[in-house]
């Protein structure tokens, strides 16, 4: 009886542990699905920080998942024009896109904020306001109407005033100027006098070369070395008032998100930080040497005449202000931003300008 009792239980045990097993099983794989994504950049291969976090993005996921959520990535072109970033993901031709939100203020001035305002934040400043100043609510609410959900996922830090055929004196000399200049940069730059244009990265030279443009602005040392913009332009102003800072957000479908297994969102949350952080040290310890090899190829490093700056700046705050009154969505994230923007330039005079006044005066430049 004892033997039969055993040999019975025994048996019972292993059926509920097969049955136990058969169903840990799906749950394990229901639990990290297999997910394939496209992912489409604004940027040119050769731009290795900026085109390298959409590849970043890719390989630290599919460590993380072991495998299991695959993001595949596409340069511009591949898919959609590099301008046409966020209509894809709009539209769910791609799950996901690196971009730049300056590059849609056509379709609406507040797309400004996620990225940069003339005269706005510097990057440390603009993290700060995206992460624990109530920037990164306001941008997901208003990229509803969107069907996009944005994650900061990259920085190029300050960037430059860009490159000139010829010098810019004063302010008369920006008159009739034809520029690439993307964003609200280049509505204030239109009030000075100059022509703007919204050109690709990729494209940006050839305009230049064949001179259907007379300058051209695009980020910092380390990129423009790449583009060769110095051969045809050798004037390189600072400094790029219209961009303090640039964020790259990693926009993402909204419906393709919110489809995502939670422990997935925490991934790409996780890793597009990762790539925030390393794409701004990349930059910082790119540009210098990259300047220093621009100079020795003959460009001519010029900071813009007083009154362009201060025209410049005014005409910044009379368009916000013009913005806010007949735009509902621009108004609601510059009544949060503008009282940030303030407080953090109390602070900044205070405790960092005369540290970096006082350590720019004793650099030794060799």
């Amino acid at each position: 009886m004892h033997r039969r009792s055993f040999i019975t239980r025994a048996g019972l045990v292993a059926a509920a542990s097969t049955a136990a097993t058969a169903l840990a099983a799906p749950a394990i794989a229901q639990a990290n699905p297999k997910i394939t994504w496209r992912l489409t950049s604004s940027y040119p291969k050769s731009l290795d920080t900026l085109f390298g976090i959409s590849t970043e993005l890719s390989n630290r996921i599919a460590e993380i998942t072991e495998g299991n959520f695959q993001i595949q990535v596409f340069a511009p072109g591949e898919i959609v024009p590099g301008l046409q970033a966020l209509d894809a993901v709009q539209a769910g031709t791609v799950e996901c896109a690196h971009t730049l939100s300056t590059f849609y203020v056509g379709k609406n001035p507040a797309f400004a904020f996620d990225t940069s305002l003339p005269f706005g934040l510097n990057t440390r400043q603009h993290n700060s306001w995206l992460f624990y100043g109530g920037g990164l609510e306001l941008v997901n609410d208003f990229l509803k109407q969107y069907n996009v959900h944005a994650i900061p996922a990259g920085n190029t830090g300050a960037q430059m005033g860009g490159w000139y055929r010829k010098e810019i004196k004063s302010l008369d000399d920006l008159k009739g100027l034809k520029m690439r200049i993307a964003g609200v940069g280049g509505t204030i730059m239109s009030r000075l006098g100059v022509i703007p244009q919204q050109i690709a990265g990729g494209d940006i030279y050839a305009s230049l070369e064949k001179g259907t443009i007379d300058a051209v602005e695009f980020s910092g040392p380390y990129d423009d070395e790449k583009l060769g913009f110095y051969k045809v332009a050798p004037y390189y102003y600072a400094p790029g008032w219209w961009e303090g800072t640039a964020n790259v957000p990693l926009y993402v479908n909204l419906d393709k998100w919110n489809e995502l297994p939670k422990h997935y969102q925490a991934a790409i949350e996780a890793v597009s930080t990762e790539t925030l952080t390393r794409c701004v040290a990349k930059y910082d310890a790119r540009n210098p040497d990259a300047l220093y090899r621009l100079v020795a190829n003959g460009a001519q490093l010029r900071t813009f005449p007083n009154d362009v700056l201060e025209a410049a700046f005014r005409e910044s705050r009379a368009y916000y202000a013009e913005v806010a009154a007949q735009n509902a969505d621009f108004k609601k994230f510059y009544d949060n931003w503008l009282p940030y923007w303030q407080k953090e330039q109390v602070w900044f005079r205070f405790a960092e300008l005369p540290f970096d006044a006082m350590a720019s005066q004793h650099a030794q430049v060799k």
